[in-house]
């Protein structure tokens, strides 16, 4: 009879070999991807610009492509099929958000709407946001508001003379104003002449650094072991960064709790303030905290995404000359040249309607969507998708794929037109080759407010003035590199010479 000992080598055997088999079928069923390094996976694959490295991956491994980065699983959809299996098929599945540092340690430890768990108290803050600010009566009740800081940044342009400003940063304090008095009830900077406020280049400075920071992959985030390190020094800059934030929100927070009874207000905050005993959700109550993370989502993510994509849009039009007297063309015909564009003129501008869509095809405000996280296992395409899968869907990359755009590089806006390749593909999320605002239940809250604001700013710009480039630059020469982030910058601020073309009357106070 064999010893004890040989049985017990021979079980051991056995369970050595069952689990590299296992392993090794598991293995072969998950998407292909890169070999990962030991211990930190994939992350040197991601480059400096990630979305532009995992294009690249996606374009020798397929449109599904699994990475391992440090320990966690990683899918990323990089093509329009995918991602509708991804966000339609089992959105239910991936409607969570994965553990990272930048929720951690600057949206309040997950207490925001951007970053929430799905489930009650993330549906009662969608709620709110959904019915007190982004519902077609509230878009329509503060129509006005848009307007009227959008004639405040044509004033401050045209008072410009003959100096060159950078539209960057005044489109931001324009997109600042507008949302903060929906929200606020007050302009956040400036004194309505729409000229730059230093609080509002610092506050530039802040949402810049946020979406730099939240963008970065962090090694602690994907390797918890070496988290306590701080390898990047990602953490430290975020706390940092929280405190500035923190006590920007905590001041207009207490400012408006003491004005509280002192008269009508018909702002988003007094609102939210009304809500902290009574909330109108499945939730409960808000507490303060919640308060100020929904307004850090809303000052970040509703500001700086709307303004940068207007910075491209025109950076685009002053390069593509044709394009732009068209643009000039429809709304001299439609708007004429006596008064200023409004939010109702909107809907009968079809061509500045597709060079807006295709602005967003070329430069989607977050090229890589905000991670998702599977909540069980499942199947895509025929591969594994194991539980606590982190989703990224490529957007960039699906906006430039050569198998549905022809020609993806070139800046055409008249494929989005009656007889145009994609003339019925839509950007709200439910055509999956452009999704500048993803899909699904976790699709932007802020999406018809930041098509509003960027169609209107775009319109307005192109229509109020002939804008310039400083110190003889040819169009041509435009520097057009982005600055990788959690939302897409441009790598060169966008420095123009605006020169009014409309009646003189409509640029004075």
């Amino acid at each position: 009879m064999p010893s004890v000992s040989i049985i017990l080598l021979s079980i051991l055997v056995a369970v050595v070999v069952y689990r590299w088999v296992t392993n090794q079928r598991s293995r072969r069923s998950l998407p292909p991807g890169p070999r990962p390094w030991p211990m930190i996976g994939n992350l040197p694959h991601l480059g400096s610009v990630p979305h532009h490295a995992i294009a690249g991956l996606a374009r020798k491994y397929g449109p599904l492509m699994h990475l391992r980065l440090g320990q966690v699983d990683v899918a990323v959809a990089a093509s329009a099929s995918v991602a509708a299996q991804f966000l339609k098929v089992h959105d239910a599945n991936f409607a969570s958000r994965p553990p990272n540092s930048g929720a951690k340690h600057i949206a309040y430890n997950y207490q925001d709407l951007v970053f929430a768990p799905y489930g009650p108290r993330w549906r009662m803050l969608r709620k709110i946001v959904s019915v007190h600010l982004f519902s077609g009566k509230a878009l329509e009740d503060f129509r006005h508001v848009r307007q009227e800081e959008v004639a405040v940044l044509i004033r401050a342009l045209a008072n410009a003379g003959s100096a060159v400003v950078d539209l960057g940063q005044l489109l931001n304090v324009c997109t600042v104003n507008a949302l903060g008095r929906v929200m606020l009830g007050y302009r956040v900077f400036g004194d309505g002449s729409g000229k730059s406020d230093p609080r509002a280049d610092e506050f530039k400075s802040m949402v810049v650094e946020v979406m730099v920071l939240a963008g970065v992959f962090n090694i602690g985030d994907f390797v918890p072991a070496l988290e306590w390190l701080d390898l990047q020094g990602v953490a430290a800059r975020m706390k940092k960064l929280h405190k500035r934030f923190d006590a920007f929100l905590t001041a207009i927070l207490d400012e408006h709790k003491a004005n509280v009874g002192k008269g009508q207000h018909n702002d988003l905050l007094s609102t939210l303030i009304s809500l902290k005993e009574n909330a109108d959700g499945e939730g409960g109550k808000l507490t303060d905290t919640e308060i100020k993370a929904l307004l850090l989502n809303m000052f970040t993510a509703g500001t700086d995404t709307s303004s940068s994509t207007v910075e491209w849009a025109i950076a685009e039009l002053i390069r593509h000359p044709k394009i732009l007297a068209q643009v000039q063309e429809e709304l001299d015909r439609v708007v004429g040249r006596e008064r200023l564009v409004s939010e109702p003129d909107l809907t009968q501008l079809s061509y500045l309607q597709a060079v807006v869509k295709e602005t967003f095809r070329l430069h989607p405000s977050t090229p890589l969507s905000l991670p998702r996280i599977a909540a069980e296992s499942c199947e895509v395409n025929g591969y594994h998708i194991p539980k606590g899968t982190t989703l990224l869907v490529n957007v960039w990359a699906i906006a430039r794929d050569p198998a549905e755009w022809a020609d993806p590089l070139e800046f055409r806006p008249e494929r989005f037109l009656a007889g145009g390749e994609k003339a019925q593909v839509d950007i709200r999320g439910n055509d999956f080759e452009v999704i500048p605002f993803g899909a699904g239940r976790r699709i932007c809250a802020g999406m018809s407010l930041g098509l509003r604001m960027v169609t209107l700013l775009t319109a307005s710009l192109v229509h109020a003035f002939d804008l310039g480039l400083p110190n003889g630059l040819l169009p041509e020469k435009l520097n057009m590199d982005e600055a990788y982030g959690l939302t897409l910058q441009r790598a060169a601020r966008l420095m123009v010479h605006p020169r009014p073309r409309l009646a003189q009357h409509l640029y004075q106070a």
